[in-house]
């Protein structure tokens, strides 16, 4: 590695870092701020929100992070979501599994309540 990548890479480190603090300091400007009016609260998050990103943009790290969020949104567009009748049928089907397992569950209770209070312990109620 040369010298000018290692320095480049200190570089994106501490633009990164720098990026971090500031957004913690947009959001401390939000509760330091409490009695000023909410929308300068607000403008204290979005600048800070704002300048961490314009500062992140000229990242390496920045750029590969908007590389895969673009690629992740052309990604969610070729999903195919299923249509209204298909989620109903589905919640349809986990309700009904549902209630036959609790059905299951408490014959099964019962079952062993009644063998184990009633006929071996002799406890009866």
């Amino acid at each position: 590695m040369t010298a000018s990548q290692v320095a480049e890479q200190m570089t994106d480190k501490i633009r990164v870092v720098t990026a971090i603090l500031l957004l913690i300091t947009g959001l401390a400007g939000f509760y330091l701020l409490s009695a000023s009016p909410m929308v300068l609260r607000l403008a204290s998050v979005l600048g800070g929100i704002v300048a961490a990103t314009a500062l992140a943009w000229f990242t390496e790290p920045g750029r590969q992070f908007f590389k895969f969020a673009r690629e992740s949104v052309t990604e969610t567009k070729k999903v195919v979501w299923p249509t209204r009748k298909e989620s109903i049928q589905t919640a349809g089907a986990v309700f009904a599994f549902v209630v036959v397992m609790a059905a299951f569950l408490w014959i099964s209770d019962k079952s062993l309540e009644y063998l184990l209070y009633d006929l071996i312990l002799g406890w009866k109620k």
